[in-house]
């Protein structure tokens, strides 16, 4: 293939894989509006976050294989036309369960953009040039982090909420042109036969264990439908392990959790999406309904989160071959713990100052953990297994983000209908409230209850401190557990080429590999 024909087809997927970027955070500042325009409770909004990055984390195992097997490009112009369709549903849709469901299908899609983006890069590069090229694919995909809260906040300004979806769709059809008009098919004739009891048990194991964590608080622990969510998704997913211990070419390489240094500091990566895709869920909606910005307003007011780790991702690499990876892990789980700590102590007169203090460093110690981490997780895979490690990495980091999602939207939901004050409300009008603080303004609005819109507010703030609480103590013990049991390990390779060919990254921390390379 031609030099320029090349570098345009580069072009076409990184914009196409862009969106993957952008849908990670773009729907986190509509969450406010999502639940005054739709009616979404606190658990449903939860779902349209999760629903995402379930089917996303699970249907990523086996997409390698389908690749492989039907064709590269076949299967990455499928995955496009599935997000371009749950896109389109997400645009016309006006009920947060047939959101839920767009998002979904947009999590399938991606599931199949992400690795297979990467599969084709080696057949249209070689040498320095794929490593330039994977470079390019990861800061594509990174930058559209911190730009989904601004783009997706100028749009719920100006146009409906379903707008957020159509930015979506001129950039997927420049991936499928692309595809169609510069990529050649490629495929492994031998490889295996895909598992699809496997895949189906991923994704229904994920599902239900999700599903149980977002719907106690509403339905409560001990009621026996969560009680079998949970156990059951705890079972299935159990029984998937057991089912690839036993498989010749198995989709999750289990074998590679036995290597310490991998297995470590993947844990300690969950831990950093736990915490970051939490925080997520619950910022915007502070910002917005408790600190009264817009929907744009609020996207730039969190970039200090995002600066923090760009600075982050720049000054670790160096610091890690210098000290290696266990210090900096520490430092960055005590860092953010005290972020954590100082954003407990948040009540209703806080400004806007004292939160850009405790983002700031928050993004800082999430970044000094997840960069140096990964980094060090890669470096260590053997040689023939980076595709598959690389796919396990970022498929774990996809559960823990899901359940950070789940289980702190939980204790948020759970302690505002709590501390929510609903005496002289009546019993309708209260369970409405009970909902989420954007349901309870509203009610609070219609009836002229200023009272219940104040208790709103401090109970959204109590929910929030509690979250907050939770992650600083998680974050202290991870740091001891980092301080036993983490091998004290540096970069491997001493001639500077510590990387190997990996998948996009999923996080923005992860820029830095592609900066790197």
């Amino acid at each position: 293939m031609a030099v320029k024909n090349r570098w345009l087809a580069l072009i076409g997927l990184t914009i196409s894989v862009l969106v993957v970027g952008f849908d990670t955070t773009i729907l986190n500042v509509a969450l406010p509006t999502l639940a005054s325009d739709t009616g979404a409770s606190t658990g449903e909004l939860q779902w349209i976050i999760d629903a995402y990055a379930v089917v996303f984390a699970a249907a990523m195992l086996p997409a390698g294989f389908l690749g492989d097997r039907f064709g590269r490009r076949k299967l990455l112009i499928a995955g496009l036309l599935i997000f371009l369709g749950g896109s389109i549903i997400g645009m016309l849709v006006d009920s947060p369960g047939a959101l839920i469901g767009a998002r979904a299908i947009m999590g399938l899609g991606g599931s199949l953009i992400m690795p297979l983006t990467l599969s084709i890069i080696p057949t249209l590069f070689k040498g320095e040039e794929q490593t330039k090229a994977i470079a390019i694919v990861t800061v594509g995909v990174s930058i559209g982090l911190p730009l989904g809260p601004l783009i997706g906040g100028w749009l719920l300004d100006h146009f409906w909420w379903g707008s957020i979806f159509v930015i979506n769709v001129p950039l997927v059809a420049i991936g499928i042109i692309a595809c169609l008009l510069l990529i050649p098919e490629t495929k492994d004739p031998s490889a295996p036969r895909v598992d699809v009891l496997s895949a189906l048990m991923g994704v229904a194991g994920l599902g239900a264990f999700v599903y149980g964590i977002i719907e106690a608080p509403a339905k409560g622990w001990g009621d026996p439908v969560i009680i079998t969510a949970i156990t059951g998704g705890v079972l299935v997913v159990a029984g998937l392990v057991l089912r690839e211990r036993r498989q010749p070419r198995p989709m999750v390489d289990l074998e590679l959790l036995g290597n310490p240094v991998f297995r470590w500091n993947t844990l300690f990566l969950i831990l950093g999406m736990f915490t970051f895709m939490g925080l997520m869920f619950v910022l915007p909606q502070y910002l917005q309904v408790i600190q009264g910005n817009d929907a744009f307003a609020t996207g730039v007011r969190m970039m200090p989160l995002m600066a923090g780790m760009i600075v982050v991702a720049k000054i670790v690499p160096p610091l890690t071959a210098k000290i290696g990876t266990r210090p900096l892990v520490i430092a960055g789980l005590l860092i953010m713990s005290a972020a954590m700590f100082l954003g407990s102590t948040t009540d209703t007169n806080s400004g806007y100052g004292f939160t850009v203090v405790w983002m700031s460093l928050t993004g800082l110690g999430v970044s000094l953990v997840m960069v140096p981490a990964l980094d060090t997780a890669l470096a260590v895979l053997p040689q023939g297994k980076e595709g598959t490690g690389s796919g396990l990495n970022t498929t774990l980091r996809q559960v823990g983000g899901a359940i950070g999602i789940a289980l702190l939207g939980s204790v948020l939901s759970g302690v505002f209908a709590d501390r929510l004050d609903t005496s002289g409300v009546p019993a309708e009008a209260a369970d409405a409230a009970d909902e989420s603080v954007v349901a309870a303004q509203a009610v609070a609005a219609q009836l002229d209850l200023p009272a219940l819109a104040r208790s709103a507010e401090s109970a959204f703030v109590d929910g929030m401190s509690t979250v907050m609480l939770v992650c600083g103590i998680a974050g202290v013990l991870a740091a001891a557990l980092a301080a036993l049991k983490l091998p004290d390990s540096r970069p491997a390779s001493k001639d500077g080429d510590t990387h190997k060919e990996q998948p996009v990254p999923d996080t923005l921390s992860d820029i830095a590999d592609g900066a790197r390379q």
